[in-house]
């Protein structure tokens, strides 16, 4: 096989690979976090696109020079020059210290604003009133309670659109991680600690959310599903919710926290209000376990 012939082979494969992956980002709509339904998460992708921007400037030319400079200085060209005292140009100590420097400059400035501004604590304004949802990580499920409609889910979540989302997120397992990638990051769920997080849904729709942490043999079936709906819809869902057969208290609780595996949608009547705040407080003191 010819050199030449080598050259169009990889030119065409990597054409094809490029030109796939263009379609891929651009109609394939499998990249969840480029295509947020959120303003946490449409931020959260502006952020993502310029730093990989940014630091493309310098990725481009480097893969650019690496081929052009293989090529070039490749052992069966004999008309390259071989210069070997050429060891210091000032123009291109400028370029190749100062692009960087200044790239770094930027997105120091874009980190600093964006960490101030994407803060998960930092409650979002909007004319309606926030959603409470407190989330605890189970082997292997998601437990949701509402507290102020009076019910508790287990793998599915529902909110109105537009409406903020204030979570108080913890753990009653190993350290996990909540996210649903089309309305925000992912955020640490801990034993003993409450993690806040601020999201919303600018259009109705059904979202996939997930553990984004390894958390042991169940931890590839620890997912759930988040929809955002009408205030109509929702308020017929909690209705739905309170005729509920199954009551959730302390005692069911400790039923539920036992390790199991991709486990269907349950839905629950809460009992007992401060259960969020007993699940949390049984790691802070003796005692205080849930029996």
């Amino acid at each position: 096989m010819s050199k030449k012939f080598r050259y169009a082979i990889f030119v065409v494969l990597f054409s094809l690979a490029t030109l796939f992956l263009i379609y891929w980002l651009l109609k394939g709509n499998q990249a969840a976090v480029l295509y947020p339904k959120g303003l946490i998460g449409a931020k959260q992708r502006d952020l993502i696109m310029v730093a990989t921007l940014l630091m493309l400037i310098v990725v481009i030319p480097v893969f650019i020079l690496t081929a052009a400079i293989a090529w070039i200085y490749r052992a069966g060209n004999k008309k390259a020059k071989y210069d070997p005292n050429w060891d210091y140009n000032l123009t291109a100590e400028a370029i190749w210290w100062g692009l960087p420097f200044i790239i770094i400059a930027i997105l120091s400035v874009i980190t600093w604003q964006s960490s101030h501004e994407l803060d998960p604590f930092k409650p979002l304004q909007s004319p309606n009133k926030p959603l409470k949802i407190q989330v605890v990580g189970l082997r292997w499920k998601w437990l949701f309670i509402y507290p102020e409609q009076g019910i508790a889910t287990v793998n599915f979540m529902q909110f109105p659109e537009k409406t903020p989302l204030d979570f108080s997120i913890t753990s009653d397992a190993p350290m996990n991680s909540f996210w649903i990638p089309r309305l925000g990051g992912q955020i640490y769920a801990m034993p003993g600690m409450t993690s806040r997080l601020h999201l919303i849904a600018d259009e109705t729709g059904t979202f996939r959310g997930s553990s984004a942490n390894l958390s042991g043999k169940g931890f590839a079936g620890m997912t759930f599903t988040a929809k955002a709906s009408s205030e109509a819809e929702f308020a017929q869902w909690v209705s739905e919710a309170k005729q509920s057969a199954k009551q959730l208290n302390v005692q069911e609780y400790v039923g539920l926290v036992q390790p199991s595996e991709n486990n269907p949608v349950a839905l629950y009547v809460l009992t007992e209000g401060d259960l969020y705040d007993k699940i949390v407080m049984q790691y802070m003191m003796p005692g205080m376990e849930l029996k």
